[in-house]
């Protein structure tokens, strides 16, 4: 797994075979990035199931100001730590926490996000419940998205305050970019 593009392209980022995640593989990322390019100059950015850092890093790598890289997983956690210091990343915060924590916290911080990944374990509605509680606590700047990966379509499921701008599927894989309306 790398860096595919920007300031960081082709460092190689740890976390492959992290137990419990799934990376989004390189030819994905390079999609997704392509699809949401106009959104990450001077963005800030939520990866809240992190995993290894990848999309976070990769948004770094591309522009973005700033990333909270979010997961529950100690062991993942101190992948992403490695990585972003052996890249040498500074402008980022690393949080051990369940996601419905992390969106509290940044709810007390008064804090919104211009990019929110949510890619989380699939076997859950983890999607549902994170939009739902970002909604609730306007955690997504106006002209802000969602980026969202399951392999279910059904499983991304969201209020009428948001429109699904793009969906692409990527073999087992969908990803839907959601915008307010």
């Amino acid at each position: 797994m790398k860096i595919i593009s920007g300031k960081y392209k082709g460092r190689i980022l740890e976390g492959f075979d992290l137990k419990g995640t799934r990376p989004t593989m390189d030819r994905v990322k390079e999609s997704l990035f392509a699809m949401i390019q106009e959104y990450i100059p001077n963005s800030t950015v939520l990866d809240l199931f992190s995993g290894s850092g990848n999309l976070g890093i990769e948004a770094l790598s591309e522009g973005a100001d700033y990333a909270y890289l979010v997961d529950s997983n100690f062991k993942a956690v101190n992948v992403i730590k490695k990585n972003i210091k052996k890249i040498g990343i500074e402008q980022v915060e690393v949080w051990n926490k369940d996601y419905k924590k992390a969106l509290e916290d940044l709810k007390k911080e008064n804090k919104k996000m211009d990019i929110i990944f949510l890619d989380p374990p699939y076997k859950t509605d983890y999607i549902e419940e994170s939009i739902k509680k970002i909604e609730q606590d306007n955690l997504l700047e106006l002209d802000g998205i969602i980026v969202c990966e399951s392999d279910d379509l059904n499983k991304i499921i969201y209020s009428k305050k948001f429109i699904s701008v793009k969906e692409k599927k990527y073999g087992d894989k969908y990803i839907v970019l959601l915008k307010k309306i």
